[in-house]
């Protein structure tokens, strides 16, 4: 059974750092471009980042640039998204998808086909 799980979340204050990982399992992840998307309450889903199955390209959404930053192990299967810099605005749940797709990768969601179950970060004084 292909399934991802989400981890690394919690409460932060603002300024703050969070590392989520993305771990696969029942599949190798080597061939599967990663994304990494957030909802929060009352808003549309939308794509943060994403990483190809090389790891060779990477994609972030405008307003997160500098702040956040994907990478990939595949020698663990995971995949990881590094923020920084945390502020209120960033407080969702965030969920991981994977794409089998060689090449670049995509911030939209209606390109992946697994999901996770999503972890929640809370940036809060």
């Amino acid at each position: 059974q292909l399934q991802l799980v989400e981890s690394g979340g919690g409460l932060v204050q603002p300024g703050g750092s969070l590392r989520l990982s993305c771990a696969a399992s029942g599949f190798t992840l080597d061939y599967y471009a990663i994304g990494w998307f957030r909802q929060a309450p009352g808003k549309e889903r939308e794509g943060v980042s994403c990483i190809s199955s090389s790891g060779l390209s990477t994609n972030y959404a405008d307003s997160l640039k500098g702040r956040f930053t994907i990478s990939r192990e595949n020698a663990k299967n995971t995949v990881y998204l590094q923020m920084a810099s945390l502020k209120p605005e960033d407080t969702a749940v965030y969920y991981c998808a994977a794409r089998r797709i060689r090449g670049r990768c995509s911030r939209l969601e209606d390109d992946y086909d697994y999901w996770g179950q999503g972890t929640q970060v809370t940036v809060s004084s």
